[in-house]
């Protein structure tokens, strides 16, 4: 039996969305407590909450609800278990989670290492006599290229289903998303990994300021915009642009073509190194030495460096060098356009399409109070009164998936995430796979088409009927029997039962056996929102 036929697929958004229907300063990043969040205007929390809102705050702040995340919540009370997910401490991952984690190439070689055998491994090609034997070299650069973009994907989606800082591995998502890079070019694939453990994931709660400069620096960022090769008398805007444009002050915030045009002078010599560290620096004017800075694989040049004076966002700037790239950031991240721009991306990300402005301006406030901290710009968002109405965030493909195998499966270790990312690329959003500078979009419209509900609906089938190809240690073994899980044991499912709509649980009712109850339910119209 189809859903189709008990439900049309088409109605889905629609259904869905009729069932789930002044702040204090705040804490350095780092140092949010359970009493910090007391002295936002929090009365409005209740600290046990009831069956039904335990499940909303999980979808909204994990990955997606699981009866073991549903207890501790219960347990700690809301208001605790909000600080502790604000201020990650170093809890370990699960041991057989990590140990797969640990397995990987990019978790077992240092990122010089991996770069430098791909680099020996293209002289190879280019010194090769043979053109058979060239070919052959090429594929395999290939190949270890793909399994380097795999296995970041893999420790991703492992992270996301297992880690207990489940609002970290939310936020590491969203800036990658936000400052987002695609493997789909160039050498991107060689660097995403370490783009997204390095320059990314440790700052995702940290100080935007902070995330803002360590995107900046990171080769991955530099190859796919363009700024490597941005140099005195050859200008690149490219980066400048999106750095405006998508990454800080948003589009129509009062910036100009000149602006523009002024920070890509301003980021000229902003590039990237792959010679030793030790290597000698290039050769420099006596004067430009002291402006020649290397850290790890970030260079800046000061042979590429403009030192033309700029005016940028309406006044001059007065350092020169690197030290004007920081001044530069430093305006960028204090202007208000800012605070605005990223407190609406993260009101859309957490609430929905058409966010509350009261709770946009409090999380902007937020934002500009504490200097660009995310944790307490967080706090005040989800701890906002008109943050209260739950469900209206429709799911993209990765929260629609991961939140889908978490509820199923709980703690349970996927040993082969090979589906998973299979089931992303069907929906249409592989993780780094976006290839324009904006990233994946957020907005329901454009989940929502008849053709991605038809492939929801396969994709719950495949984890309701065959859930278990995620926990065999091959392919070619067997799958175990049952095949499926029993969703309709769970305890985070069973909570979730008395907001159905009469649809659904007419649907529900028809169920010929346990795999079409869990295909029906992960297919639901309720399922596709947070």
């Amino acid at each position: 039996m189809q859903l189709a036929r008990i439900f049309p697929i088409k109605s889905l958004a629609g259904l869905a969305a009729a069932v789930l229907t002044a702040c204090a300063p705040l804490a350095p990043a780092g140092r949010l407590s359970p009493q910090a969040l007391e002295t936002l205007d929090s009365s409005h929390l209740p600290d046990r909450p009831g069956e039904l809102q335990r499940q909303q705050w999980l979808d909204r702040v994990t990955w997606g609800a699981t009866d073991r995340d549903a207890a501790q919540l219960q347990q700690q009370g809301l208001k605790k278990w909000l600080a502790e997910q604000l201020t990650p401490a170093a809890a370990p991952m699960p041991a057989p989670v990590q140990q797969r984690i640990d397995a990987l190439t990019i978790s077992q070689k240092p990122m010089a290492q991996i770069q430098r055998e791909i680099a020996e491994q293209r002289q190879a090609i280019r010194q090769a006599q043979d053109p058979d034997e060239a070919a052959r070299l090429r594929q395999e650069v290939q190949r270890q290229l793909n399994q380097l973009g795999a296995e970041a994907q893999k420790r991703q989606i492992w992270r996301a289903l297992y880690s207990p800082q489940q609002l970290q591995e939310q936020m590491t998502w969203f800036w990658m998303n936000h400052f987002n890079v695609s493997t789909r070019k160039g050498e991107v694939r060689l660097w995403v990994g370490d783009y997204e453990e390095q320059a990314i994931r440790p700052h995702a709660l940290g100080r935007f300021r902070d995330l803002l400069a360590a995107s900046m620096r990171h080769p991955a960022m530099l190859l796919y915009l363009d700024n490597a090769s941005n140099a005195a008398g050859h200008i690149n805007e490219n980066y400048a642009r999106e750095l405006l444009e998508l990454h800080t002050m948003g589009v129509g915030s009062g910036y100009t073509q000149a602006d523009v045009q002024a920070m890509a002078h301003v980021l000229t010599g902003v590039g990237f190194s792959t010679r030793d560290a030790d290597a000698p620096p290039p050769r420099l004017r006596p004067e430009r030495q002291a402006d020649y800075l290397r850290r790890g694989f970030f260079e800046f040049n000061p042979n590429r460096h403009d030192y033309t004076p700029q005016v940028f966002l309406g006044q001059p700037l007065h350092k020169s060098g690197m030290a004007q790239v920081d001044e530069a950031l430093d305006r960028i991240v204090a202007a208000p356009a800012t605070a605005g721009f990223i407190a609406r991306k993260l009101a859309v990300y957490f609430l929905g399409d058409d966010p509350p402005p009261a709770a946009v301006e409090r999380t902007a406030q937020a934002f500009t109070r504490s200097h660009g901290d995310i944790a307490a710009t967080l706090a005040s968002l989800l701890t906002a009164p008109e943050a209260m109405n739950f469900g209206r965030r429709f799911k993209d493909p990765a929260h629609y998936v991961l939140g889908s195998i978490r509820l199923a499966y709980d703690q349970r270790l996927a040993s082969d995430v090979g589906p998973i990312q299979a089931w992303l690329n069907q929906l249409g959003e592989p993780l780094y796979g976006h290839e324009t500078p904006d990233g994946y979009p957020q907005a329901q419209s454009d989940w929502s088409s008849s053709g991605q509900m038809n492939s929801r609906f396969e994709v719950a089938r495949q984890i309701g009927t065959r859930g278990a190809v995620l926990f065999r240690g091959s392919p070619q073994e067997p799958l175990e029997k049952p095949p499926y899980p029993d969703l309709a044991q769970r305890a985070s499912v069973q909570a979730r039962l008395p907001a159905l709509g009469a649809p659904t649980r007419a649907a529900l009712a028809q169920a010929r056996n346990p795999a079409d109850w869990n295909t029906y339910f992960l297919s639901a119209p309720e399922m596709m929102f947070r």
